[in-house]
């Protein structure tokens, strides 16, 4: 008799969950993110949630979460219903936070992966009037001074964050990380003078190198990025080095296949469009849409990856 009951409870929740599909969506969808507004994730987020607005037929709220680096937005989205009305723009942070925060969720089956968006480097850059002429000058400062040199980053255990840190791995120096939450905070610092050095996306620092206000002297790409014409690679004075990131769009896990397969569509209808594609590659991004199962792949792999470059640099996870 129980068994029995089992089953029925267990068919009509199918049930609802197909009918709850098949009207998907008939209200607003939120897409959330981890940084502070007018950040690489936020502009980004905003671009892709106009596009699959548009196709899903209902406004895509973006809502800026900022906070350990991604975790709370995170945290936030393994807590919503997992019916595709909550949505998060996962950085590569996610695969560094994995690696160095008490995180309380599991950073791969928590989540129910959609698509990839697009891959790009960090700019190392400093304001126009800095002393520094290039990244010898400041690997000169950091050796003579050490701890002195500092430098930005969208939060503790970010890329940006590692990515200052394994610069200074691979040059032997010390130099002091100040975090900030995203947005525009860290370029008004590094602008006003009181941080030395800003490493962010080119979405955040080549307005202000084109206008003239910051000086570029570093890409993290492996060869010279088209996005950043004139910056020379951070590789060229630190042979091997290189640094890619990564965004990608996720929902909860357990959101019923019928939903996961139209968002999906719809993301890649947006990644697709020429005029969404565009926009991005003017941000510097070399957009990649891809398969749920590759999305899943990748995030598993940087985890890893991340692992063992941050056991390598000597870095210690959070206390």
């Amino acid at each position: 008799m129980r068994a029995l009951q089992a089953a029925a409870a267990v068919a009509i929740m199918a049930m609802a969950a197909s009918a709850q599909a098949q009207d998907f969506p008939n209200k607003p969808i939120t897409l959330m993110h981890g940084f502070g507004a007018g950040g690489n994730a936020d502009t980004m987020a905003r671009i892709l949630g106009e596009a699959m607005g548009k196709g899903l037929g209902q406004r895509v709220i973006v809502e800026p979460r900022p906070g350990a680096s991604g975790v709370l937005a995170s945290e936030m989205l393994t807590r919503a219903t997992p019916d595709g009305y909550t949505l998060l723009m996962m950085t590569a942070a996610h695969a560094t936070t994995a690696n160095l925060s008490k995180i309380k969720y599991d950073p791969v089956n928590d989540f129910a992966m959609l698509s990839t968006i697009a891959f790009f480097p960090y700019v190392v850059a400093v304001r126009k009037e800095h002393p520094f002429q290039n990244l010898t000058d400041l690997i000169a400062a950091a050796k003579a001074n050490p701890g002195t040199v500092t430098y930005t980053s969208v939060g503790a255990g970010s890329v940006p964050h590692l990515t200052g840190e394994l610069m200074a791995s691979q040059a032997n120096v010390k130099m002091t990380h100040i975090p900030y939450r995203g947005g525009t905070a860290p370029t008004t610092d590094v602008l006003g003078g009181r941080v030395d050095v800003l490493i962010d996306t080119q979405t955040v620092s080549m307005p202000h190198i084109t206008g003239g206000t910051l000086r570029g002297i570093g890409v993290t790409s492996k060869a010279p990025w088209p996005g950043t014409p004139g910056v020379p690679t951070v590789a060229a004075t630190l042979p091997g080095f290189e640094v890619e990131t990564w965004i990608g769009l996720v929902t909860v896990k357990d959101t019923p296949a019928p939903v996961l397969a139209r968002l999906h569509k719809e993301a890649l209808a947006a990644l697709n469009s020429p005029e969404v594609a565009e926009k991005l590659r003017g941000l510097g991004a070399d957009v990649r849409s891809g398969t749920p199962e590759a999305m899943r792949t990748l995030v598993q792999g940087e985890i890893a990856r991340w692992g063992k470059a941050i056991e390598g640099a000597g870095i210690k996870p959070a206390p």
